[in-house]
């Protein structure tokens, strides 16, 4: 992906995992500091964006003091205390509380980024009635900006649901363009994020055009060569489809992907027959690896996806590198952020409000010196 803008910008990156938000931010920031503490994931991140500037890390080992300047910091934090699936402790919790070590390190800088960006799963703005999202807002409130999240899904650049919550901040004395905001929710907005917003300072409903619809489906990314199942494992994944899933794929679609889950003590593969594939996951358990069901010919076949096609559900490139096994691989494509939605906010908001910030900087030079 080649620059469109030589790079004029900026960024830090916390619990940067695979390195797919520098990916799809290059045309507009560039990465100066980047942070991981799993040693599989940053593997990653070297082969493809080198190792100069990553910091291989617990992140509560941090300090601010020696991080060079930047127009924005990211950290896609953990959402295991926030997701449905999990305990929900919450943003407080082990896991997801390290959010505060990234705050803990802006407030460590000899001067904050002006932008800052958190990224989440959507338990951050629908778990606890919106507490866990306020809690985050008030906390970058106090440090002086003004905040707004936005729920964009995947789904609409690449065939996999993948909704996340984004939340932008940016300095209160930065002036936004009336182009970006609006007075009320719009299709960035759902329930969960207008209830979180209630009686919050500072919230600012940020604003984007709508994305084209998306054209490519779950069969465009698959590799139709690579092996599949025996026959006897193919039979017995077959026999866990329910009927009606299996009855929609002889009907004529080309592949369905689908995730092992017990339902009544029961074990099924329940798989998706729409051309989309699960928002995928990290490989911890058999019933974390998505699995697809292909129509070859007829001749029913099923196998697991492959990191190539994990890679391409998450809009990377196939010139991406996934070095390590499938695991390292599956696991570093299950934990990132899928790169065509980075590009489209870097583009929409990110790069206009970085744009804004300079012409302050501008401007207060000029009284300055004048």
């Amino acid at each position: 992906m080649e620059s469109l803008h030589q790079n004029t910008y900026s960024f830090l990156e916390f619990f940067a995992g695979s390195g797919l938000v520098a990916h799809a931010l290059k045309p507009y920031f560039k990465a100066v500091w980047a942070n991981d503490i799993c040693e599989k994931k940053a593997a990653v991140y070297v082969a493809n964006h080198g190792k100069k500037h990553f910091h291989l890390n617990d992140i509560q080992h941090v300090c601010g003091l020696g991080l060079p300047h930047a127009d924005l910091s990211w950290a896609s934090f953990p959402c295991q205390d926030l997701s449905l699936a999990g305990l929900i402790a919450g943003i407080e919790g082990k896991r997801s509380g390290l959010v505060w070590e990234w705050l803990r390190i802006m407030d460590e800088m000899p001067k904050m980024p002006p932008i800052l960006v958190a990224e989440n799963v959507v338990g951050l703005v629908s778990s606890k009635g919106g507490q866990n999202y306020k809690l985050l807002h008030e906390a970058l409130r106090t440090r002086g900006y003004k905040a707004g999240a936005i729920i964009l899904d995947a789904v609409r650049w690449v065939p996999q649901s993948r909704p996340r919550v984004f939340v932008i901040a940016v300095k209160k004395e930065i002036k936004i363009p009336e182009s970006l905001i609006s007075d009320t929710p719009n299709w960035l907005h759902n329930e969960a994020v207008k209830k979180a917003s209630n009686d919050l300072k500072d919230w600012i409903w940020w604003r984007i055009p709508e994305p084209d619809i998306r054209k490519n489906v779950l069969a465009d990314i698959i590799e139709w060569d690579a092996p599949v199942d025996n026959e006897d494992t193919t039979s017995y994944n077959l026999s866990l489809v329910p009927p009606l899933h299996l009855a929609k794929l002889k009907e004529g679609f080309r592949v369905a992907a689908g995730y092992k889950r017990t339902r009544n003590k029961k074990q099924v593969l329940e798989l998706r027959v729409d051309g989309v594939a699960g928002c995928l996951r990290t490989p911890e358990g058999g019933s974390s690896r998505q699995y697809v069901v292909l129509n070859q010919n007829g001749a029913l076949k099923t196998r697991l996806l492959t990191t190539r096609e994990t890679a391409r559900l998450m809009g990377a490139p196939d010139s991406y590198k996934l070095p390590g096994t499938y695991n390292n691989g599956y696991k570093a494509m299950g934990d990132a952020v899928a790169a065509p939605v980075a590009q489209y906010l870097s583009e929409h908001l990110l790069f206009p409000l970085a744009e804004q910030s300079r012409q302050l900087k501008e401007r207060e030079f000029n009284v300055n010196v004048g």
